[in-house]
């Protein structure tokens, strides 16, 4: 089967060489038992070609199952994978095979795959060097014969130096590795793409079809649609439905397209020096140096006060960030009389005291594993106990989180 026939079985659009060059490295390895790691951005398509290694391979006849390992709960992951044993935890009622087991014969595609735990991962790692894996709460070693096809949009290089992946296990699942591109490398097909699924949509639900006019066509080609066919696939089924008029305008093509990120440049998603894609240890640093910025602040307030009596008015007034950040530490509203100073101390140079300029540096814990708890803390008490939201504040994942809590006795 060449790439053409490939497109239309698995209904793939578009000519691009990347593309081409993708489905042709899938078509080669198929018929293999080797292991593949495909990569590519969320909403490119990688749950495609695994179905097309999976089909064109000697197992097409048997089973084939898709684990999104990010979506199953840290504490649950192993049963899921390898099963379980009755009494095994709480809530094990009986035995329960788990997913290598049922796929035995087939394949197994582990989406998300960079998300696995790392007790997971070296469980992972057996199966794909051993054939072999044990039942969460058994001791019975137990064979597969599975194929294992796994994707992620992560850069699992980075995964693996900051901690987060094992090496050993990321060259075992990089056998073959298969690159799925972006659409915004693929500009030339994203107008047939976008045709092919309005002219679906439009059938769908019984409307006109939807057609472009010149500028509506260089404004589909021009952005960088960081959610890739997934997002174009939804502003296609949008304007089917909802547009009266189905000659679509430049001006009306942008109405569906978030105004957030209208840059005609390429963009990526994950970028390193994004805001919100913060490692846990670049927040940890975060704070160490706002700490120490607070700790300078205090320092100068001090020495107002001792110089002069009428300091801390003056350095409220011309600081009051600092002012705001020690209501809320102390967690009391701003404007409480307990933090003003009624009757400013006056000391006379006369007095027989040795005023020294040069404060006496206290040395604070710098440990990394102190200061993440508190920030967890702070985070935790500032959304109410709501995990999720806090994650989102802290920029690590709600996986994270829980696992960090529990690591840390919170």
């Amino acid at each position: 089967m060449d790439v053409q026939d490939i497109k239309q079985r698995f209904g793939i659009i578009g000519g691009s060489p990347l593309i081409n060059r993708a489905i042709d490295i899938a078509r080669q390895v198929a018929p293999t038992d080797i292991t593949v790691l495909i990569t590519g951005e969320s909403g490119s398509g990688k749950e495609v070609f695994s179905h097309i290694i999976h089909n064109l391979s000697t197992r097409k006849h048997g089973p084939f199952i898709a684990v999104n390992c990010g979506a199953i709960p840290e504490g649950t992951i192993d049963s899921e994978l390898f099963g379980h044993e009755k009494g095994s935890f709480t809530g094990a009622h009986e035995a329960r095979k788990g997913y290598f087991e049922v796929v035995n014969g087939g394949t197994i595609f582990l989406d998300e795959v960079g998300e696995l735990p790392i007790g997971t991962q070296a469980r992972l790692l057996r199966v794909l060097e051993s054939g072999e894996y044990i039942r969460v709460g058994s001791s019975k070693v137990q064979k597969t014969d599975v194929r294992v096809v796994a994707a992620t949009n992560v850069d699992m290089f980075e995964a693996v130096k900051a901690g987060k992946f094992r090496e050993d296990l990321y060259y075992r699942l990089n056998t073959v590795p298969l690159k799925i591109p972006p659409l915004r490398d693929r500009k030339e097909d994203i107008h047939l793409i976008f045709r092919k699924f309005v002219a679906d949509f439009s059938d769908k639900y019984r409307s006109p079809n939807v057609t472009l006019d010149d500028n509506a066509v260089q404004v589909l080609m021009s952005y960088s649609w960081p959610g890739n066919v997934r997002q174009l696939r939804n502003i296609a089924e949008q304007i089917a439905v909802l547009e009266k008029e189905r000659h679509i305008s430049g001006q009306t093509l942008l109405s569906y397209i978030p105004t957030d990120n209208p840059s005609s440049l390429p963009m990526r998603l994950n970028q390193n020096g994004s805001k919100d894609d913060f490692s846990e240890r670049d927040i940890l640093y975060k704070v160490l140096f706002d700490m120490k910025k607070d700790m300078v602040e205090l320092k100068k307030l001090v020495v107002d006060i001792i110089n002069h009596g009428d300091g801390v008015s003056n350095y409220a007034a011309d600081n009051p960030h600092v002012v705001n950040a020690l209501y809320e530490d102390l967690d009391m509203p701003q404007g409480d009389s307990t933090l003003t100073i009624q009757q400013p101390v006056s000391i006379s140079r006369s007095d027989n005291y040795h005023i020294t300029h040069d404060a006496e540096e206290v040395e604070e814990s710098l440990s990394l594993v102190d200061k993440e708890a508190d920030m967890i803390k702070k985070a935790l008490k500032k959304h109410k106990g709501k995990r999720k939201a806090a994650s989102e504040e802290l920029g690590i994942s709600e996986r994270t989180l829980y696992r960090k809590i529990k690591e840390l006795n919170l």
